[in-house]
């Protein structure tokens, strides 16, 4: 197939998947385009190198500061964003009062600056990161919450996705990288990274999975049956993305989530008890392996080394120099930025000059070498409340609930080797998506009414 048949077929899928996928009579407000196009940024690529705008600044000071471009697009967003939480106070402030972690971590992320030797840059990217919380209660505040997630993760899969297939497949200048460790040959689709790539089709593969749980189970749901091919090719197309990536974090973590949320089906796991023994199974049982001595032929059954690719060695060195400001850390995204980005380099001679460490490949690890114990502690604070709400989400509302389980349990483990707390990161926005959207259903089922009836009653799925 040529490259222009190619693009004319994918044009005509995108269009099929929407058709099928449409839903009559049933429309979220237009608010919800702006966490849209916030997650298809950060899920592909900066806006000015869709355009094709050679920045007038270097790697490094790209790094740093990022474009101007970029800067005015993410402002705009985050502004329109932060109007419509404003008009949406009342619920946002009573969701935000049930996830309290998130906001004390964040305030701790911004009193960190003061002691951040880039202080300047880390004020603007705690600004920026604060584009993330805003686009989710966007979500997390519309009047029908299952809606708004259906068409957030619908509209996302369908303009990501299957172009990352025509871009690997027919335009491989565009989808196609190299690693720059290795030299070897990469598949990174409509993003710049495979591990990327791979993140946004995990998380992808698993709303997906749920739509079609949920889809399958609601007999008489308007247009069921289109809807539920449509869906049921996006999870297709979110695996085989998945596989083309070859990330072996993404695909771990995709199977332990999916896992979950397949487990929530059985009768029994209505009880919290039964839902905190599977979890803890599954993760006890990893545990054994990796005690055992079972690592080598876990990695490389996933396609890593027995050094999980070289992370180990990164890991190794990024401790030894966090541990020079082991309390508090270095201040929020300070890092990866001159001293210590020298030291580290020092510390580890495969990478020396190479130009590109600049994450330590474990999402604790990343937060305790940026914001230290301090902020190690409260990120464990928000899994744990996360998981907590995720659990009495489930209770109050199975089918929303299962999703906000997986996504907590998947993202807990996906952490241990991918830097995944980072802002603007796919993996850190769907981390808040489930804590604050559990958070809203808890909110509702324990506060007084913040909504109309039949508002509540559509966001929590149960008659009027």
């Amino acid at each position: 197939m040529s490259p222009s048949l190619a693009l004319t077929v994918w044009a005509a899928g995108v269009l099929g998947l929407f058709y099928l996928d449409r839903e009559r009579g049933a429309t979220p407000s237009k608010a919800l385009w702006l966490p849209t196009l916030w997650l298809l940024i950060n899920g592909s690529r900066p806006v000015t190198m869709w355009l094709g705008m050679q920045p007038a600044v270097s790697m490094q000071q790209q790094i740093m500061d990022g474009t101007p471009a970029d800067a005015a697009v993410f402002g705009v967003l985050l502004a329109l964003g932060l109007v419509v939480v404003w008009r949406r106070r009342r619920l946002a402030g009573a969701v935000l009062r049930q996830a309290w972690p998130v906001l004390i971590y964040f305030g701790y992320c911004l009193a960190s600056v003061l002691w951040s030797n880039i202080a300047d840059v880390a004020a603007k990217r705690w600004v920026k990161s604060l584009g993330d919380l805003a686009m989710v209660l966007v979500v997390a505040t519309e009047p029908d919450l299952a809606l708004a997630l259906r068409r957030l993760f619908s509209r996302t899969a369908i303009l990501l996705l299957p172009a990352s297939i025509l871009f690997i497949r027919y335009f491989p200048a565009l989808g196609r990288s190299f690693d720059p460790w290795s030299g070897a040959p990469t598949n990174v689709g409509v993003t710049t990274n495979k591990n990327i790539l791979g993140a946004v089709a995990f998380l992808l593969a698993l709303g997906a999975l749920w739509q079609v749980l949920s889809l399958a189970s609601e007999k008489l749901a308007p247009g069921r049956r289109r809807r539920l091919l449509a869906q049921f090719a996006i999870l297709v197309v979110a695996v085989f993305v998945l596989q083309q990536a070859h990330s072996a974090t993404s695909i771990s973590a995709a199977l332990f989530g999916g896992a979950l949320i397949l487990a929530t089906l059985l009768p029994m796991m209505r009880r919290p008890a039964m839902v905190h023994a599977i979890v803890a199974f599954i993760l006890v049982g990893g545990l054994l392996a990796f005690w055992l001595g079972a690592e080598g032929a876990v990695t490389h059954e996933l396609g890593r080394k027995s050094d999980l690719t070289g992370r180990t060695e990164i890991w190794h060195g990024v401790l030894a120099q966090a541990a020079l400001s082991p309390i508090v850390g270095v201040g929020f995204e300070s890092f990866w930025t001159g001293p210590n980005l020298l030291a580290v380099s020092r510390r580890l001679p495969h990478f020396e000059g190479s130009g590109f460490a600049n994450e330590a490949h474990d999402g604790y690890i990343e937060v305790y070498a940026e914001v230290g114990m301090v902020g190690l502690t409260l990120i464990i604070g928000i899994l744990v409340g996360a998981y907590r709400r995720a659990v009495r989400a489930f209770a109050l509302n199975p089918m929303a609930g299962r999703l906000m389980l997986g996504y907590v349990a998947a993202l807990a483990i996906y952490n241990i080797t991918e830097a995944g707390f980072r802002m603007l990161s796919m993996a850190w926005i769907f981390l808040l998506l489930a804590v604050i959207c559990a958070a809203r259903i808890v909110c509702q089922a324990q506060s007084a009414p913040l909504e109309s009836p039949a508002a509540q009653a559509q966001a929590m799925e149960v008659p009027a």
